[in-house]
């Protein structure tokens, strides 16, 4: 069968080479970015062995990557990177990998020798030697991962709900925002205590960074989701801007984690808002019951 006659080939080393080539140009500029001698090496051979795939598909399928769009998504990729570092984007560019090789191996019929055998290396590639490249990039962000979802997390659903039980209780934004700001202040200064105890038993970690990072991400979503409270007078729209800041860190932290743990990341994103929401029910219900009961809301 000749290879130009196929047009299942074409299409499928079209959709490849363009892929290919856009990975090899992000994996290049982060190489670029990179200032650690061992990690910058890892982006290299990762960027050479995608330009090397760009090239074999290529021979099948004759495209002009659009250079403009692919430099454009580049430079979002080295964003992610400056946010969440250089192992979450390259764990990203790997999560479509399993389609990718069910494509590959679709073509495996229309080829035959020495382009047969280098397809396979390509499968191979994907398979198991990219993901063994970017497990050997070491990286800190990626060790304390754990300390920062736990900070992170726990102060998302806790700081909603001391929000939540203020509303049924005072008609102040400046009072719970205080209240916020105290409960969280202390919870952050408990959880890093736990963290450094936990990581005190844990090899290759520093139990003071652990603590630190533990605590520094617990300060910075309680500050962001009291905030609303000190820019506005009306109590339900501060709670409503509290909840939104929430979901969205609640985004970024599942999105996040998802990436790295390779999960599914629509199911926990929709599990963290709904402990979310259900924690602001549950504890505004329950502010509301006590400011009545106390009279509180009449002195506030």
């Amino acid at each position: 069968m000749e290879v130009g006659s196929s047009s299942k080939l074409v299409e499928v080393a079209r959709e490849a080479a363009l892929d290919e080539f856009r990975e090899y140009v992000v994996y290049g500029m982060l190489a670029r970015m990179e200032r650690g001698a061992g990690r910058r090496r890892v982006l290299e051979a990762l960027a050479a062995q995608e330009l090397e795939h760009f090239r074999f598909w290529r021979r099948f399928a004759a495209v002009e990557p659009p250079a403009w769009r692919v430099r454009l998504y580049a430079f979002f990729m080295a964003f992610l990177r400056l946010l969440f570092g250089v192992t979450f984007v390259a764990k990203l560019l790997e999560r479509g990998e399993k389609e990718a090789i069910a494509r590959y191996r679709s073509v495996e019929p229309l080829l035959s020798g020495e382009d047969l055998e280098r397809l396979r290396r390509i499968i191979r590639d994907e398979e198991e030697h990219e993901r063994s490249l970017i497990a050997q990039i070491d990286e800190t962000v990626v060790k304390y991962m754990g300390a920062l979802v736990l900070g992170l997390a726990d102060a998302i659903i806790e700081i909603t709900g001391a929000h939540a039980g203020a509303l049924g209780t005072t008609n102040s934004t400046t009072v719970a925002g205080v209240i916020g700001l105290i409960v969280g202040v202390g919870a952050a200064i408990s959880m890093a205590s736990a963290s450094y105890l936990q990581t005190k038993h844990e090899v290759g970690k520093s139990p003071a960074v652990a603590a630190l990072v533990t605590g520094v991400g617990y300060i910075f979503a309680v500050a962001l989701m009291s905030l609303p409270y000190f820019l506005t007078h009306d109590i339900y729209l501060a709670f409503a801007a509290s909840i939104a800041v929430g979901v969205v860190l609640s985004f970024v932290l599942t999105f996040q984690a998802a990436v790295y743990a390779e999960r599914d990341f629509k199911f926990e994103f929709l599990q963290t808002v709904g402990l979310l929401l259900g924690t602001a029910f549950l504890t505004y219900m329950i502010g509301e019951w006590l400011g009545g009961v106390f009279g509180i809301k009449k002195l506030y």
